[in-house]
């Protein structure tokens, strides 16, 4: 396997967390920039949740509680967040140091930019304006462990695996679970058509560029298959309340007998007594 150079983030923080997707080596969270808070994780069927506000920026958090470096192949919404294709777990990556944590804001542009993640109806998504609006309202995270004896400075990011026979494996897996119109663009009319059936749904969309150093780092993968998958969902509040994710707040159910008897509260102004002849009624 050749060693691959990869993209790395030095957005590295030392947060505590609220909510995540935990697995043995990293914990993923999502946290609401426009709110400043972690988006809490709602379980349903064994997927992790997340509630996203439309419009509001929000960015990705890493957490590597391992004692060893680790690769992070990160998708939003099917798409590679560092090169923009169409994600594969044999793609580029943010190389994440041991103990450290690492804040993903955007879709990166350049070494020296990204564009903002923000919540968004599926027509606005960068997924959808680029033709692929099948996987939109997932963050997918694939893990791979560092090969022993190769050495890397901490805090750096690693690249895509390049072994041409674990690329050939991985495309024939991915063939098989998903219709090749999954893994391309689609038409332009197909894509429409997808688009105006989900409209309601929640996307990523392409947002204001800012400030995000990145370098280049060698990484060499200690096999051709992730160590740890991490998948969040993420949609409205009404839209996950349709699906069972969530549930309906409730009507207040009138009661028979509810306490004491309160203080009424004015509906009118007092009337004046003065200046009448008779006097209103009550004077």
């Amino acid at each position: 396997m050749k060693t691959i150079r990869r993209l790395v983030a030095v957005f590295i923080l030392s947060l505590g967390t609220q909510a995540c997707a935990s697995g043995a080596f990293v914990q993923l969270s999502v946290l609401d920039r426009t709110e400043g808070r972690e988006l809490p994780l709602h379980w349903h069927e064994g997927r992790a949740y997340v509630v996203g506000r439309p419009r509001n920026e929000y960015q990705l958090m890493l957490s590597n509680r391992s004692g060893e470096e680790v690769l992070a192949v990160v998708s939003v919404d099917g798409v590679n967040v560092i090169t923009g294709e169409s994600a594969t777990p044999q793609q580029p990556g943010y190389v994440l140091a041991p103990g450290r944590r690492l804040a993903i804001q955007g879709w990166r542009k350049s070494l020296g930019e990204t564009a903002a993640f923000y919540f968004t109806p599926l027509p606005d998504s960068y997924a959808a304006r680029t033709g692929r609006p099948d996987n939109v309202g997932v963050i997918g995270v694939a893990l791979f462990r560092k090969k022993a004896g190769d050495p890397a400075p901490l805090g750096r990011i690693g690249p895509r695996a390049r072994s041409e026979a674990s690329a050939s494996a991985n495309e024939q897996a991915a063939g098989a679970a998903r219709a090749p119109s999954e893994s391309e663009p689609r038409s332009p009319e197909r894509a429409g058509a997808k688009i105006q059936q989900d409209a309601s749904r929640l996307g990523t969309g392409h947002g204001r560029r800012e400030a995000s150093p990145a370098h280049y780092v060698s990484f060499e993968r200690a096999t051709s298959e992730p160590a740890q998958l991490l998948s969040v969902y993420y949609d409205s509040h009404r839209n996950l309340v349709a699906r069972g994710v969530l549930r309906a707040p409730r009507a207040p159910v009138p009661q028979p007998f509810p306490g004491f008897v309160p203080d009424p509260q004015l509906s009118y102004a007092p009337q004046r007594c003065s200046g009448f002849t008779p006097p209103p009624r009550g004077c």
